[in-house]
């Protein structure tokens, strides 16, 4: 199967500044790679042991939390709805609608960097719905069908 040609090749962070209204704590990706015309992207995130989930989640152990790859998840579909629809300009919020066949398969650590592989699964007006599978090592460590809202 032949895939659809790459849009933008690279959206940094401060594309992504201008794109999401998330600010820290709450912007969990870093830069997003292969945006394609299919409405598929890859969304990249580098886990450091300096992050606050950390002090809590938990401190003898740390593992990345499972909540926080579904939000990224989220960001990275908004990345790339925003940046493939033509005139689309930043929107002031977005708002997630669903989350389903959510599935955690493996502990994510500080060092580790984790690749959110999204793919459109339809659109209706400013609602879109995704598939992603997080990475990490070529290896899926979570997976999720995400649905947001993009607002003026």
């Amino acid at each position: 199967m032949e895939e659809s040609p790459v849009r933008f090749e690279l959206v940094d962070i401060n594309d992504i500044l201008k794109t999401l209204p998330h600010r820290f704590p709450m912007l969990l990706i870093d830069r997003v790679i292969k945006i394609r015309a299919d409405y598929s992207g890859i969304g990249i995130k580098n886990v450091t042991f300096n992050e606050p989930p950390f002090q809590g989640h938990f401190p003898e152990r740390p593992v990345y939390p499972g909540v926080m790859m579904i939000e990224a998840m989220a960001q990275t579909a908004g990345v790339i709805g925003i940046k493939s629809v033509e005139g689309t300009e930043k929107p002031r919020a977005v708002y997630f609608l669903t989350i389903d066949k959510c599935k955690f398969r493996k502990p994510v650590m500080p060092g580790d960097t984790i690749e959110y592989h999204m793919r459109s699964l339809g659109r209706r007006k400013t609602m879109w719905w995704f598939h992603g599978d997080a990475k990490v090592n070529g290896q899926v460590v979570a997976e999720a069908d995400v649905g947001a809202m993009l607002t003026d």
